[in-house]
Parts: C-alpha cells; structure tokens; sequence
C-alpha cells in the first residue's frame, strides 16, 4: 500500500506552476493532475533526477489528487507493472518523477487556456492506445 502523503516539488516545477496559473487560471493541483495524467501517457520512465530532487513547496498527496485518488493510483501501478518497477517499492519515487514530468511537458505545450484541449485530445489518444495494448495483451493470455 501506498504511503505517501507529502509531496515535494522543486522550485524548477514551483515556478513552471505559478506561470502556468498566471498563464491559464488553472490551480495548481488541477495543472498537477493534468500532467501526471500526460506523463502516464507519455514513453519511457521519468527520471526524478532530470527535474530537481529539492523540497521546495509542499503538497499533500490527497489535496492533489481529491476524490481520484485511487484512480491515479491504480494509474500509476498499471504503469510502473508496465514499466517492469515494483508497484510498492517505486511508487512514491515515479509518482513525483510523474507529477514533475508532466507539469514540465504541459508548461512546454500549454502556452493559453485554449491549448488545454489538445493537451486532453493528445493524452486520450495516447492512453487508449495504451489500453487497446492491455486489453490484446489480456486477451491473449486468456485465448492461449
């Protein structure tokens, strides 16, 4: 089970959110959710290492993720099975290396509130390709 309650962003990740809040409106905890949604849909393991591993400003894990939580949960042991990491031992670590990827990614592509939609548009696709994979993969383990 999942520990982690407190999370610690960089001042790197601090700063991108404050400019995308001033840029869109958005809070950011729903700027958080949205990238760690694209970086779950993004390729390959986000190094933590690339976006700072200092404690600038606090989060709590639940004010993050709200109601969701068990759902980016789930998201995140889906991915980091798929990744081949341990859904227990690697979970804190590639939620933060999550969450600071894709506050970064969606800093690089959301320039107005207006881009946010293709944001959502690219990640939906992204993912579904992502589930029709699970769901061939399931498939054929069952038919076998």
């Amino acid at each position: 089970m999942a520990t982690l309650n407190k999370i610690y962003v960089s001042e790197e990740i601090d700063k991108k959110l404050r400019v995308l809040k001033i840029r869109t409106g958005l809070t950011p905890n729903l700027i958080i959710r949205y990238g760690m949604i694209f970086s779950l849909g993004e390729d390959g393991i986000p190094d933590q290492a690339l976006y700072g591993n200092d404690q600038y400003r606090e989060f709590n894990r639940y004010t993050l993720t709200g109601q969701w939580d068990l759902f980016f949960t789930a998201l995140l042991k889906e991915r980091l099975i798929d990744d081949q990491l341990d859904p227990n031992s690697d979970f804190d670590t590639q939620f933060k290396a999550h969450i600071s990827r894709g506050v970064h990614l969606i800093y690089q592509r959301l320039k107005a509130i207006e881009d946010l939609s293709d944001i959502i548009e690219h990640t939906q696709k992204k993912l579904a390709l992502h589930v029709d994979s699970l769901e061939h993969t399931i498939s054929d383990i069952v038919y076998e």
